[in-house]
């Protein structure tokens, strides 16, 4: 299900959005939301880096997989 929402956008980013949409037959929605989550994936990608970079750096812990089905109740 999807949800409205509201939100405000300069004049010129607005007019190069509809172009840009227009160019690739599609609504503003849609080009809107391949670009929100185009831009979710990259952020994905860095968070997932910066914990790696973390556990690397020894910031952050890890536990074995034996442990970690058990704390879920797996075993």
């Amino acid at each position: 299900m999807k949800s409205a929402i509201n939100i405000r956008l300069d004049k010129d980013l607005i007019q190069t959005l509809d172009y840009t949409a227009k160019e690739m037959n599609l609504t503003r929605t849609a080009l809107i939301e391949r670009a929100i989550i185009a831009y979710q994936d990259r952020m994905d990608e860095m968070i997932s880096d910066k914990v790696i970079d973390e556990i690397k750096e020894g910031k952050r812990k890890t536990i074995p997989y034996d442990e970690f089905k058990k704390q879920l109740g797996w075993d």
